[in-house]
């Protein structure tokens, strides 16, 4: 599908508009959005991705390691896999990435939520069938949790890369939605005495641990002691 265009006459400032019905936002659609650089920020900061299909067996959701190529998403897993092999050939995909920046506790039970942001993107994805492209890719799925890691280990050899399976994901039928800010309360319960607020969450790195079986003394990579997400 190709990424949507503004239409002759519109104002290209404007929100970008559904790629789709089935990636509209319904569900307090003030909050959701469709510009793909909302899209990719997040997707660059997450690390794991809720990967469902429909199978023979029922639906299947399986979480999953991935990295971003320009517009497109990459996946992989196993040659054996179930789920690899139907999306390898062509089975609709429904991508999920999903951030928690914060528990929000409002006053009464109903109106407890979170802040996050989150991506869902539907399509069908292709192989990469290439060695050379899969290689690529790999080093680019490990690199995407963790930066410089790729130029430092050893590649996989052809054995691994014809085990492993990759898929390309575009994205351009995907949409962005987030919630920020504090509690959404009624007004009749403002003067119950119950603490309101927001309690805010992040992913914090600890202090690199060296493996048990680690020999000689390498040191620790800046890029592991110094961790953090985008």
């Amino acid at each position: 599908m190709p990424t949507p265009t503004s239409p002759a006459g519109t104002d290209p400032e404007s929100p970008a508009p559904p790629p789709s019905v089935r990636a509209t936002v319904r569900r307090v659609p003030e909050r959701g959005s469709y510009d793909r650089a909302a899209a990719h920020a997040i997707l660059d900061e997450g690390m794991v991705a809720h990967v469902g299909m429909a199978t023979a067996d029922g639906p299947v959701v399986i979480p999953m390691l991935y990295g971003r190529n320009g517009d497109r998403l990459l996946l992989h897993g196993s040659a054996a896999s179930r789920l690899i092999r139907g999306a390898a050939k062509g089975a609709e995909l429904c991508v999920t990435v999903t951030l928690v920046d914060g528990l929000v506790l409002a006053r009464s039970a109903f109106h407890h939520s979170m802040n996050y942001r989150s991506v869902v993107v539907f399509g069908r994805a292709v192989a990469v069938d290439d060695l050379a492209d899969r290689r690529a890719a790999l080093d680019l799925l490990v690199d995407h949790i963790l930066p410089g890691r790729s130029v430092d280990v050893r590649p996989p050899d052809e054995r691994e890369l014809r085990a492993t399976l990759v898929l390309s994901l575009p994205l351009d039928e995907c949409s962005v939605k987030v919630r920020t800010g504090g509690p959404e309360d009624e007004p009749r319960d403002m003067d119950l005495p119950v603490w309101a607020g927001v309690v805010p969450l992040a992913t914090v790195a600890g202090a690199p641990v060296a493996a048990d079986d680690l020999r000689g003394r390498p040191e620790v990579p800046a890029y592991a002691s110094a961790y953090a997400r985008p």
